[in-house]
């Protein structure tokens, strides 16, 4: 029994009757404040400690941290606020009567990550498993209400199996009010899900419709149907791991944003991506002093990038000498690396920056890169983030592949992304940008602010050596020499339309810049764009290709 089940039975007992003619010998004690103070003390330390000792040890086993312990990491020392500590279930049959342990599962509150406000909840899986009930949903649903209403992002800690099938569809209910409370609370508040155990149906679902995801590998799994029922249905035969881990959704499925090997490392992550983000979608991402100077020259990215096209070379390093102290927090880092996607400062102030990877399939535009960016671009959108675009496409990739499966849908996600975001977007083209591709990297026809590019530059429909074989073939074909002759007509392509200069003299770029001017350039730029203010038509809401 509790403590507050001695004190709940202490006041539900029967007075003992007294004689009417009886005078009063002793006086009722009198309600004692302080020792009511200690009782909820204990009872309280009891619920954090959790329902079983060993339940703690097995914990500790998995390399797994309690709720509270979690919570600890996440939030600024001695922050955390802990509200309905004491709720329990109603439920009853299949032994549940006999199980009422406080708080449900599920840790909720608020407290500041680098003194601003944050709401968590933590799944306990030392409560039964922190499968989700009627009680534990109402919990999460009033989290949940009270982070939108305060505006303030939510984390969520997620270390869940599924719905409490002894609750039946109770369970599933509650799922379906998180799951709405996500989606309109989406582009509203940063929501964050930390996958830190097993879960799977429901609670692989409400991560999907957050703004990043987190997993730590070996402990957490997110699937829809276990390993178990896969082999039923299909005889295929798969590992927990396998079938979900951290590594498969952070680099096959693209489920996962981030994967780390232990809770402390994953959770300081996180604490730095919230500094990263608004509060709300009402307020600009929050900028800090920055020692790293405004006009520092970026000379060494003459090195960097190779002025032949065909050459390849990293991008991040390049991103590296144009942001601050050269700090950046990539997203989706092993999903679709032909494309990069990070979010960095420039002078102080957050920025997301899109990136072609020449290092990895050349840096064609496939359907996830279209997929991955075009998500990363919304969500910056969605949070006042200003988008930086580095381009050096060659194009989309090519195959019967990417068409069946929908390259031009997905491609169309992209191009949708950049055309809707109203916040400031500078594109600068470093060496190459061909046909539809170089429109979709957010060209100044389809709203870019500014455009920029370097004195290297190709812009054209398609390189000079595709378009010379399509332009000439006949005349190629019927040349005495034709190699001769094809090599002098890819001369006059390149010298008539592929220029650095001429997409300037049509005003499709602002400038061509200095290499070494880029971050001045990009700083300045986004200074004066800082004041935007865009108006978007009256609708309900796009329809984004799906």
């Amino acid at each position: 029994m509790t403590i507050l089940d001695d004190l709940t039975a202490a006041q539900a007992a029967p007075a003992t009757p007294v004689a009417a003619t009886a005078p009063a010998t002793t006086a009722p004690a009198a309600p004692d404040l302080r020792r009511s103070a200690a009782e909820l003390r204990r009872l309280k330390e009891e619920v954090s400690r959790g329902p079983d000792p060993a339940a703690t040890r097995r914990q500790h086993e998995k390399n797994k941290l309690t709720a509270h312990e979690r919570l600890e990491l996440l939030f600024d020392e001695d922050t955390f606020t802990e509200i309905e500590p004491l709720r329990r279930h109603r439920a009853s049959g299949f032994g549940l009567e006999a199980r009422k342990p406080h708080g449900d599962g599920v840790v909720i509150g608020w407290g500041l990550v680098h003194g601003r406000t944050v709401f968590a909840y933590a799944h306990d899986f030392r409560v039964f498993a922190g499968a989700l009930g009627e009680a534990h949903a109402a919990k999460v649903h009033k989290v949940m209400d009270l982070a939108e209403a305060a505006g303030a992002p939510l984390v969520s800690l997620n270390d869940g199996a599924g719905a409490r099938i002894q609750e039946g569809v109770t369970a599933l209910a509650g799922y379906g009010g998180i799951f709405r409370r996500n989606v309109a609370a989406s582009g509203v508040i940063p929501q964050i899900s930390v996958m830190l155990g097993p879960c799977a149906g429901g609670a692989a679902y409400s991560p999907a419709l957050t703004d990043y995801v987190f997993m730590v590998r070996d402990s957490a799994q997110m699937f829809i149907t276990g390993p178990d029922v896969v082999q039923a249905v299909t005889g295929e035969k798969i590992t927990h791991n396998g079938l979900g881990g951290a590594d498969v959704h952070a680099s096959v499925s693209g489920v996962s944003h981030f994967a780390y090997d232990d809770e402390a490392t994953c959770l300081e992550d996180v604490r730095f991506l919230i500094a990263l983000l608004p509060s709300n979608n009402r307020e600009m991402p929050p900028a800090v002093a920055s020692d790293d100077p405004a006009d520092r020259r970026t000379d060494a990215l003459t090195d960097l990038v190779p002025a032949d096209p065909g050459r390849s070379y990293d991008i991040r390093a390049v991103i590296e000498e144009l942001v601050d102290d050269g700090e950046t927090f990539e997203v989706h880092e092993a999903w679709a690396p032909n494309i990069v996607c990070t979010l960095a400062r420039l002078d102080g102030h957050p920025v997301g920056i899109v990136a072609n990877q020449p290092a990895a399939l050349a840096g064609v535009l496939d359907i996830h890169a279209s997929e991955k960016a075009a998500r990363f671009v919304s969500t910056c959108d969605s949070f006042n983030i200003p988008l930086v675009t580095l381009v050096d496409v060659p194009g989309f990739l090519p195959g019967v592949d990417q068409e069946h499966d929908g390259i031009i849908r997905h491609g169309a996600k992209l191009l949708y992304a950049y055309c809707n975001a109203t916040v400031p977007r500078i594109s600068l083209v470093l060496r190459k940008a061909y046909g539809g591709a170089y429109i979709v990297m957010d060209s100044r026809s389809i709203g870019a602010d500014l455009a920029f590019a370097w004195p290297t530059n190709e812009i054209a429909v398609m390189g000079a050596e595709g378009a010379a074989n399509v332009i000439f073939r006949r005349e190629i074909a019927a040349s005495d020499d034709p190699e001769a002759l094809r090599a002098q007509r890819i001369d006059e392509y390149r010298t008539e339309l592929m220029h650095p200069y001429y997409a300037a003299e049509r005003g499709l770029v602002d400038d061509v810049i200095d290499p070494g001017d880029t971050r001045r350039v990009l700083i300045r730029s986004l200074a004066m764009l800082r004041s935007k203010h865009a108006e978007v038509p009256s609708r309900k809401h796009g329809n984004i290709p799906t």
